[in-house]
């Protein structure tokens, strides 16, 4: 009985994340240590959840020049750019952002900037991911 709880149980989550798209991002001349990845699925209401993972992130303020935060951005079907948010530092070592939007996302980029609540990118694009959905 527990064998077959423990199968169903594995079998749960296996289903619950085989809808989900994870991606990682690609090495960034601005920030080489940082190791990214963001997970993008679909909710029961249609609508997509957004989570970017960065790992050993060098804080915005100690760039050249230096930055205030970095904002998440996606692109959507259509080509629109949505400010989605900003990195938040759990720790020393990891900075996550998990949001929700109804846009289907083609591409996720990281950029540095001084201010947060921006309608385009205006700082140094950190890196940048494509979504094949």
């Amino acid at each position: 009985m527990k064998l077959l709880k423990s199968l169903l149980f594995m079998s749960l989550i296996a289903v619950l994340t085989s809808c989900a798209t994870t991606t990682k991002f690609p090495l960034s001349n601005t920030v080489p240590a940082a190791e990214i990845t963001a997970k993008v699925n679909q909710d029961k209401n249609k609508n997509y959840v957004i989570q970017v993972v960065a790992k050993n992130l060098a804080s915005a303020e100690r760039l050249n020049p230096p930055k205030n935060n970095y904002s998440v951005w996606i692109v959507t079907e259509n080509g629109t750019i949505k400010n989605i948010g900003q990195l938040t530092n759990l720790n020393a070592k990891t900075a996550t952002l998990k949001t929700l939007t109804p846009f289907n996302v083609k591409e996720i980029f990281i950029t540095a900037e001084d201010q947060g609540n921006l309608t385009n990118p205006n700082g140094v694009e950190i890196s940048r991911t494509n979504f094949s959905n």
